[in-house]
């Protein structure tokens, strides 16, 4: 109860306060690219229900071939414009409607696409549906400064599931049993930080301080899927 209620009067104040951000960047997105300024995917929410996600638009409509969920590096359908709201994280503010509506957090795992939860979700990966999905959240911050500059070559979508995706989930399922007001606020400040730093030009960050328990999860996963294997 206590977190929904930080949740609900972040939310709104934030809202509040950015509210004019957010019109200045929609009016952006129309001026740079043909078509609406939102973009309303579904996404797995918590228990898996999916639910509709407000982000800004930052890619053409038109993908042509290109059809894969995940945004590469350097790819070609996002625009120029895009690419400054992305590098700012201004692209996901819309979300905090979704935070005050109920459907997600302030802090909290990442909202993955549906595809992506049905065939690459793993028990660890299921564990993170426990809770709402958050707009700030420690695999949040490990993908904006590490796991973007990861997904290069022909096939993102591919990298992101083999290399990217079972850290950011092992990252959340270690999160997960230490939540508490006093760490979603550090990794609000966290997040913040990270912002502020790459927008300064710094390219190179350490790896979160959740990042061996995390290596130590998927290993132990891994053994353990193994040896059932076995027998």
């Amino acid at each position: 109860m206590a977190r929904r209620l930080f949740d609900i009067i972040a939310s709104m104040v934030a809202l509040l306060l950015l509210g004019p951000l957010i019109l200045l960047a929609a009016i952006g997105v129309r001026l740079s690219s043909r078509g609406p300024a939102f973009y309303c995917p579904s996404r797995a929410g918590q228990k898996g229900q999916a639910f509709t996600l407000f982000k800004l638009r930052t890619m053409h409509l038109n993908h042509g071939a290109n059809v894969s969920v995940v945004t590469g590096a350097g790819d070609s359908r996002v625009f120029a414009f895009g690419s400054i709201l992305r590098k700012l994280k201004i692209d996901e503010l819309p979300q905090l409607w979704n935070i005050l509506r109920g459907d997600m957090s302030i802090v909290g795992p990442r909202p993955e696409d549906l595809k992506i939860v049905a065939q690459h979700y793993d028990e660890i990966g299921m564990s993170t549906l426990a809770v709402r999905p958050g707009l700030a959240g420690v695999s949040s911050i490990y993908n904006y400064t590490h796991g973007e500059k990861m997904l290069t070559g022909p096939d993102p979508e591919q990298i992101y599931a083999r290399d990217l995706l079972p850290i950011k989930l092992a990252l959340e399922a270690v999160y997960l049993p230490q939540a508490s007001v006093t760490y979603d606020l550090r990794l609000i400040m966290r997040t913040v930080s990270a912002i502020v730093r790459s927008a300064s030009g710094q390219q190179e960050f350490p790896d979160p301080p959740e990042m061996a328990a995390a290596r130590e999860l998927l290993e132990t996963s891994t053994r353990t899927s193994t040896d059932r294997r076995v027998a």
